[in-house]
Formats: structure tokens, sequence, C-alpha cells
């Protein structure tokens, strides 16, 4: 297996001022997500997925939204996503990195 290095894997949009970038073996991907769009006014539309997720946070301050609770996080902190529970972010910075982590892997994110 080869490194990911930061500086050479391309970037991929993933949203309004969103962007990420991922690594992933068969079974685990790990994608950054910067967010550049804050402080935001309201949170972002719910959605869910049928992968557990694991979301921490690098920098920045958010509100996680998570079934009927929501959690003010900051960097250092984790939430835990299981599979299909609604979720969304409000971003209560400028801007925050997130690290999400999943199982299994997000096709979706591979693009063609």
């Amino acid at each position: 297996m080869n490194p990911v290095l930061a500086s050479q894997t391309p970037r991929q949009a993933a949203g309004a001022n969103k962007e990420r970038y991922l690594a992933h073996t068969d079974h685990l991907m790990m994608v950054v997500l910067d967010i550049s769009n804050g402080p935001q006014a309201a949170p972002d539309p719910p959605h869910h997925h049928i992968h557990e997720q694991i979301s921490y946070i690098v920098s920045g301050r958010v509100i996680f939204f998570l079934g009927d609770a929501h959690y003010e996080l900051g960097p250092g902190d984790m939430i835990a996503v299981p599979s299909d529970v609604p979720h969304c972010i409000q971003l209560l910075s400028e801007s925050a990195r997130v690290i999400d982590t999943f199982n299994p892997i997000r096709q979706e994110f591979l693009g063609s």
C-alpha cells in the first residue's frame, strides 16, 4: 500500500464550500472534509446512510445533530454515528476540518 500524501491527493467538491480528500482499504474509509462557509445560521439538511461513521473535529466548532440530540463539538472531540441514524452539522466558526471514517467504504465518494 502506498501512503496518501495530502499535498498530492486530488480534492473533490463535497457541496457548497466543502472539499474532501480520502484514503481507503477494502472495508474502511477515512475522509478529510474542509468546510469554509461559516458561521451558518442553520444546519445542513439531515441525511442518513447504511455506513457506520465516526467523526473527529480537527479544527473549528460545529453543532452535530444526531437523531433527536445535538452536541457542540470542537477540536479533539469525536462522535459515533450508527448506521441509518439521521445526522447533520451546523458550522459555528468560519471554517472547520472534520475527519470522517466509514465502514463499509462510501463507494459514491470514489467517483468514476
